[in-house]
């Protein structure tokens, strides 16, 4: 991604359709709110070529309200970036919480790792620079891995997003939560494909296949938002 000479042009359109009701509620409800060190990390991202990728703050509001209601000691991120999403789970989850955190770009990781220490909950992260689907199924060989973890976030490639759901439904517990970023893809899942660019077909059709798949599947009960670039929230109860 890094050879690519403009990135912008992934980036996805306001979900809301309206940049002014976009920046009214984020200068209204989120930013105010926002702890300083994800202040910091969102501003490293700003530098970045591709930080527009990074969770947006409305969805990790958003998510700051679950974990505090779910009060999870066992949670697992497949695609961490620089770790906006990252260090907000750290800074939401108990002292001796802890994270699997997932990516195949250290360097990225190694943006926001000052800002992580500087909040004092690194020692809540194993982060593990791999493609995600190997140390997935390994942690599956072992059967103590399965009902263990208590929370999931996911932002990564969403091609793949059914195939981590197919792993990830199994090492959540009954009652956890997997949280499903960029499932709206900008608004696209809902327009004519001929008028999506090309350049984002991909993604746009694979969240309109995660979306199908996720309403068909009677394990989870679950809520699709446009918070954020949409987010697929849901509860496994089978």
């Amino acid at each position: 991604m890094e050879k690519i000479k403009d990135p912008s042009i992934y980036r996805n359109p306001v979900i809301l359709q309206s940049e002014d009701l976009t920046k009214y509620i984020l200068e209204t409800a989120v930013y105010p709110r926002e702890p300083e060190a994800l202040k910091e990390l969102r501003e490293a991202n700003n530098n970045h070529p591709w930080g527009f990728i990074a969770t947006l703050p409305d969805a990790g509001q958003l998510m700051s309200l679950l974990l505090k209601l779910l009060n999870p000691k066992k949670t697992i991120e497949v695609g961490v970036f620089t770790g906006y999403s990252l260090l907000l789970t750290a800074l939401n989850i108990p002292h001796d919480g802890k994270i699997t955190a997932i990516d195949i770009d250290r360097k990225a990781y190694d943006i926001g790792l000052p800002v992580i220490r500087k909040a004092g909950v690194e020692h809540k992260i194993d982060f593990i620079e791999s493609p995600a689907l190997p140390i997935l199924d390994k942690l599956l060989e072992d059967p103590a891995n399965e009902g263990s973890f208590d929370f999931a976030f996911i932002d990564a490639d969403k091609e793949n997003y059914v195939n981590y759901h197919e792993r990830l439904i199994k090492l959540i517990k009954i009652g956890g939560l997997l949280v499903y970023d960029n499932t709206l893809w900008g608004g696209r899942v809902s327009w004519p494909e001929e008028k999506v660019p090309p350049h984002t077909r991909s993604g746009r059709n694979a969240a309109i296949e995660f979306n199908k798949t996720i309403t068909n599947d009677s394990r989870v009960e679950f809520a699709l938002t446009s918070v954020g670039d949409g987010l697929n929230i849901c509860r496994r109860v089978a």
